[in-house]
């Protein structure tokens, strides 16, 4: 993808795709602290919010609190199911890009009416119905997207949550974030080889695998709003593990930075499927294709992202989709 050409710089999308660099270089890590403050409080974290708003941001960072072995329960949960559950003793954080999601604001009035004093909103809007309900709330500074499908938002919502685990953890997040815009610029722009256009493009479904932290999930979302193509997220290792009984000749599987002990495995199921699989790494793989994407540590999962976002570009495109408007998919406050 690069802006320099016509045929990426006339999208909405693209740009914003972008505008994630700036975005990045510019978020401030204090804007966690008084969520930070409330679950060091409370010592329980409920992510809620719907699609691109929840699936990253809230995934992300429960798998790195995990990883990291941080004593804080955190859940996630779409807000219907949320509104089903005790959430006295919980910090709740409610994701919603307009302020106006009709789910996340039902759970924000049940909140609200029960006296809870520990849930809070993040909106990339102002003065939004989701606003005036929770006790306080984030408003990102990415700015509203004129595209359907959410981008920069989300980099912001992943990366704002994920300020809340290194402060609980008592890390440095600031520091981590010097180099990344710079290696998201890099997977913005790397050259998609063009056999792997023409894969995506013959193939019925396109699949993408890897760890429940919300990068492939998010993907397979994007795939539908981006490209118009039928998808489906296969989380961990759950590609080797049935899927190709419905697989058919010529799909093709994304694998978001694959188990090395199980490459053989791939391999052997992906071919008895005739699907061609191709990786997401930083590093070169024995997959039949691999995007060779930087490496950036603790924070790889903005990489990996942007990297997802540049290839599904790359399909559409070769298809002379319009990226910004999609024949049924709507934003909640774009909706025209």
């Amino acid at each position: 993808m690069n802006l320099k050409d016509q045929k990426y710089a006339q999208f909405h999308l693209c740009r914003e795709m972008m505008d994630t660099v700036e975005t990045l270089r510019l978020f401030d890590p204090a804007d966690a602290d008084f969520i930070v403050e409330s679950v060091r409080r409370t010592g329980r974290l409920l992510f809620s919010g719907e699609g691109s708003s929840r699936i990253l941001p809230s995934k992300n960072a429960i798998r790195k609190a995990m990883r990291w072995g941080l004593p804080f329960i955190m859940h996630t949960e779409g807000s219907h199911q949320a509104c089903e559950y005790d959430l006295s003793h919980y910090t709740v954080l409610l994701d919603s890009n307009s302020g106006r999601t009709k789910e996340t604001l039902t759970l924000a009035k049940q909140l609200k009416a029960a006296g809870h004093k520990d849930f809070f909103g993040v909106t990339a809007n102002p003065d939004t119905p989701l606003e005036e309900v929770c006790i306080k709330t984030n408003v990102l500074g990415c700015g509203w997207e004129e595209a359907v499908a959410a981008t920069k938002s989300v980099a912001e919502q992943a990366i704002l949550f994920e300020s809340v685990v290194w402060k609980l953890a008592g890390k440095d997040i600031a520091a981590a974030l010097k180099t990344l815009p710079e290696l998201v610029e890099k997977a913005l722009t790397l050259e998609i080889p063009a056999e792997v256009v023409e894969w995506a493009r013959k193939a019925k479904t396109i699949y993408f695998a890897g760890m429940n932290d919300g990068v492939a999930e998010e993907l397979t979302l994007k795939t539908n709003e981006i490209t118009r193509r039928k998808s489906d997220f296969l989380e961990g290792t759950y590609a080797l593990h049935g899927p190709e009984e419905v697989m058919e000749d010529g799909d093709v599987v994304f694998v978001v930075a694959p188990v090395e002990s199980e490459y053989a495995k791939y391999k052997t199921v992906f071919e008895g499927a005739g699907v061609h699989a191709v990786a997401i790494d930083t590093k070169p793989t024995p997959f039949p294709q691999t995007i060779v994407v930087p490496d950036a540590g603790d924070l790889q999962a903005y990489v990996n992202l942007c990297a997802g976002w540049n290839i599904l570009v790359e399909i559409a495109s070769a298809d002379g989709i319009n990226l910004d408007k999609p024949a049924r998919a709507r934003k909640v406050g774009n909706e025209a």
